[in-house]
């Protein structure tokens, strides 16, 4: 007669499924570049030296270096050995953006958490901004406002002008984390949830905004900053929950 325990674990656990053979291949040459054994720059070896290292096929290979190609760690040209390539933010970000919209389809809660998460961080870039922003700083963001104000004559352009603004002001902090985060929020929110980036009909109020929050950063006066950008902001989540409530989902 069965055992009840090893019963109950027959039917709870599934068995682990094997590994593909790229994904051990990945694992391998991901560990050499860690431990400084491929440095940016350096170019990995030929397919078929990698081949014959791991004693895989082709097939194993290429899957391999699109993989760590798709984390940013690799560059691929046709014809050449793969090349190692520098960390950058955005390539990190892009590797956690398919679990957000994700999160976004399937969890409501997640638009809430984003727009909460997006009003801490628009806060504290613009404080950054006003604080630190030299004379060059000040003029790339004005001529990011002037851009968007010039997207007034064909409105195809008006939402990347605003993104744009925005990554700026995040741009300025001197941190390549911040500004890729920024943009990253912004498309994420334009790819779900539009409206809450862009009203139709409201784009000189948007424009009177942004105004507000330029001429915060170039008096360099942070407290204005931040209540100028926090207005802007809460505007737009305050259009949303009307949005929401006239579709009837609150």
């Amino acid at each position: 007669m069965p055992n009840a325990m090893s019963d109950v674990v027959s039917r709870t656990f599934d068995p682990i499924p094997r590994r593909k053979l790229y994904q051990e291949v990945v694992d391998r040459l991901v560990a050499r570049i860690s431990e400084g054994i491929y440095v940016p720059g350096d170019k990995l070896p030929s397919e078929r030296e990698l081949m014959s290292q791991f004693g895989v096929g082709r097939p194993a290979i290429r899957e391999a270096m699109q993989s760590l190609e798709r984390m940013g760690l690799i560059s691929i040209s046709h014809g050449e050995r793969a090349n190692v390539t520098a960390p950058n933010a955005r390539a990190v970000i892009d590797q956690v953006a398919m679990t957000v919209r994700h999160m976004l389809i399937t969890s409501p809660q997640t638009l809430d958490h984003l727009k909460e998460a997006r009003l801490f961080f628009e806060l504290g870039m613009v404080r950054i901004a006003a604080e630190k922003a030299t004379d060059d700083d000040i003029a790339r963001l004005r001529r990011r406002l002037d851009d968007h104000f010039e997207s007034l004559k064909d409105l195809s352009h008006f939402l990347e002008m605003d993104k744009l603004f925005h990554r700026e002001i995040a741009a300025i902090s001197g941190n390549p984390i911040y500004a890729a985060v920024s943009q990253a929020i912004f498309e994420w929110l334009e790819e779900f949830h539009v409206e809450l980036v862009r009203v139709r009909g409201a784009e000189q109020v948007t424009l009177n905004e942004h105004s507000a929050i330029y001429d915060a950063i170039a008096d360099r006066d942070p407290d204005r900053a931040v209540k100028a950008m926090e207005r802007h902001l809460k505007r737009a989540n305050e259009v949303y929950r009307q949005l929401e409530r006239s579709a009837g989902r609150s």
